[in-house]
Formats: C-alpha cells, sequence, structure tokens
C-alpha cells in the first residue's frame, strides 16, 4: 500500500492534491489541522494535514479515469475518437462528481472504500440516505464479500431491511386518520382511499373533516363526497367530532381528514388531540410528501411521534428523484409505508409498495447536480 502526507491550507486544496497524485480510489487515512509560521505567537496560518492511501491491487483492477486537469495537459497529438463536446460533457461530469466529493469530505460525512462499494455508497448519500445508515450497508457488504455482484447485494440487503417493518396494508379499525403537515395532499389522498373501500370493496363509507381552517379544504372534500355519493360532517371540536361518530355508527369505514398545520409549532400537533379520539376503534396515518428534505422529514415524525402512527403514506413521488428519506425514517420510526400516491386521480394514482419496490427507488441512479 502506497501512502502519502499532504498539507495544504484547506481540505479542498488537499484532495486536489492526493486526487492528482494517488487517483481517485485514494483512501483518506488521517486528517488534522495545525498552525504553522506567525511571529512572537502572533499571524499563524492555519493547515490542514492528510494521510492518504493507495492499494496498487485495487487501483489495477480498475484504470483509474484521466481527470480534468489531466485532459487538457495531455499531448497536442493525443488521438482522440471523442468529439469536442463529448470531451466537454466528460469534462463537466468529472467536475461535478469531484465537487460532491469535496463537499461530502469537507462536511466530515463521507467514508472511503475500495470500488465498488465507493460507488455505491456516494450513490446512497446523493439519494439522501443517512450517512450512518449507508456505511452500516457497506460494513455488511465488506462482511458478505463484495465481487462484482456488489449491486445485486446491497439491493437484497436494502429489500430485508424494508421487509422487516413493511406490513400488508388493510385497515383493521372503522377510523382512519390521515395527520400530517399542510400541503402534503391528505384530503385528495383520503379521497383515493374512500373511493377504493366504496367501490372496490363495496363498504359503506362516511367523511368527517376536521380542517376547519380552510375553507377551500372542506368544499375539497364536500365535491369528493357528492361525486362518491356518500355523507360528509364537519367538526370544529371533539364534540363535533363524537356527534360525527355516532351518526356514522352503522357505516363500515369512516375516514377523517385533518388541519394540515406549521409541523415545527407543536402546540398545532397536540391540538389535533383536542379534536380527535386516536384511540378508539382507529388508526392513524401519517401523511408525508417524498419531496420534503430528508432532514425535515425526520423533524416532523419527531412532533408527531407522540401519536398512534401505524404507518406513513408518501405523496407527490412523480415529483421526486431522491427516496433515501424514506429508508431513515422507516429505520427511525420501525414503522412501515401503507401506500404511496402519484397524481391528482382519484381514486387512481396510488399503489401499496412492496419491500422489493421500495429498495429499488433508493438505489436509484438520478442525475448529480
Amino acid at each position: 500500500m502506497k501512502m502519502k502526507k499532504y498539507t495544504a491550507a484547506s481540505m479542498p486544496e488537499a484532495m486536489i492534491q492526493v486526487r492528482r497524485e494517488l487517483g481517485k480510489d485514494a483512501v483518506i487515512l488521517r486528517t488534522k489541522e495545525f498552525t504553522s509560521g506567525g511571529f512572537l505567537g502572533l499571524f499563524k496560518k492555519k493547515q490542514i494535514e492528510v494521510i492518504a492511501a493507495l492499494d496498487p491491487d485495487v487501483s489495477k483492477s480498475e484504470p483509474v479515469k484521466e481527470s480534468g486537469a489531466a485532459m487538457l495537459a495531455a499531448p497536442a497529438n493525443k488521438v482522440s475518437n471523442k468529439t469536442e463536446s463529448e470531451r466537454q460533457s466528460d469534462m463537466s461530469s468529472e467536475l461535478t462528481a469531484f465537487k460532491q466529493e469535496l463537499r461530502a469530505a469537507i462536511s466530515g460525512q463521507t467514508r472511503h472504500y475500495a470500488m465498488p462499494l465507493q460507488r455505491l455508497y456516494e450513490r446512497l448519500l446523493h439519494n439522501e440516505v443517512l450517512p450512518q445508515i449507508a456505511s452500516g450497508l457497506m460494513e455488511r457488504l465488506i462482511e458478505q464479500g463484495h465481487a462484482e455482484d456488489a449491486e445485486s447485494k446491497l439491493l437484497a440487503l436494502l429489500t430485508e431491511r424494508f421487509s422487516k417493518v413493511q406490513q400488508p396494508t388493510s385497515f383493521q379499525k372503522k377510523y382512519i386518520h390521515l395527520v400530517g403537515p399542510t400541503g402534503v395532499g391528505k384530503t385528495t389522498t383520503i379521497a383515493k382511499l374512500a373511493a377504493k373501500s366504496a367501490l372496490v370493496d363495496n363498504k359503506k363509507v362516511a367523511f368527517i373533516t376536521t380542517d376547519t381552517y380552510r375553507i377551500a379544504a372542506i368544499d375539497q372534500l364536500r365535491t369528493y363526497a357528492k361525486i362518491l355519493d356518500v355523507p360528509m360532517e364537519v367538526a370544529y371540536s371533539l364534540e363535533d367530532y363524537e356527534a360525527a361518530r355516532k351518526k356514522f355508527a352503522d357505516y363500515d369505514q369512516v375516514f377523517v381528514d385533518t388541519a394540515g398545520r406549521n409541523f415545527k409549532d407543536a402546540a398545532f400537533v397536540k391540538e389535533l388531540e383536542r379534536t380527535l379520539d386516536l384511540q378508539q376503534d382507529a388508526e392513524t396515518y401519517l401523511t408525508l410528501a417524498i419531496t420534503t428534505r430528508a432532514s425535515d422529514l425526520a423533524a416532523i415524525y419527531h412532533q408527531f411521534a407522540h401519536l398512534p402512527i401505524k404507518q406513513f403514506i408518501f405523496t407527490k413521488i412523480d415529483e421526486a428523484s431522491r427516496y433515501g428519506g424514506i429508508l431513515n425514517l422507516m429505520q427511525q420510526a420501525n414503522i412501515g409505508v401503507a401506500y404511496l400516491t402519484h397524481g391528482q386521480d382519484v381514486p387512481d394514482d396510488i399503489l401499496t409498495p412492496t419491500a422489493d419496490f421500495l429498495a429499488k427507488r433508493v438505489m436509484e441512479e438520478t442525475a448529480r447536480a
């Protein structure tokens, strides 16, 4: 193994030196900050010391692509079959990947593995899988032996993780509550679920809405109720909600729409418990938009975690390109996903995901900006 120490004014400069001399397969063994120079203890400059290593066997097994700088410095008479636009595209892609590596290195969230694990690890990070989860998956792959089938092994590991919490979706209780922040599509999702129960499962269905903060939400649900020819009640208080439950005592399924409020204000979330009975013959589903940043998904769940959440419902999957947030949240909460929605069509645009489906979404390769 070839090892070398580099000193630079910043981490990006050090990474450039490492990549230039050892290539992209180099492994960072240690980083350390120190100060140097100065006069009488003043005007010292901060320096970064990086110790990097390269395993010759790894570098030989997969040739290192020339960096953008190396390509520019190549002899003018070197023969190339690529057009100028193709060369520029290659350089742009490489510089983009290098920029992402620098961001990850500066943030301290990246680790380095031998190929092809490094590519898979970076793909998971790009898809917003938490670094600690991605690292844990890589360690499992190393235990199993990372051969050429590393990608299929990772897919199997992800499927296994989803399978542990992904349960068959079926409503066991009469009252179905959808809770979640504003703008995620709870009302449309309620209509899709009710339509399936009424039209496919031949259930006697009714609506209750407690979303009295938005007149448009009441009108929207009332429109769905007319289309499905089912009754609807508006509850402004817990007393109204209990009265609506008594009115729908002989119905098979009652779907309850709730107000979407600012998830950062815990008072709004607690207000749900003053308006709804979430325990008696009821199931509660936390509805989230997959387009929400992974960090915000975790924060939203934290605010709703004290409620008896049975499963998640993720909306707007047709607008998303990264699905790591689903894996992060499922592992954090140990809760599965009941439904995924993709569009506004009622009763269509909704599906029940399998563990394999979710794993493939998390593994998807997406464009890197």
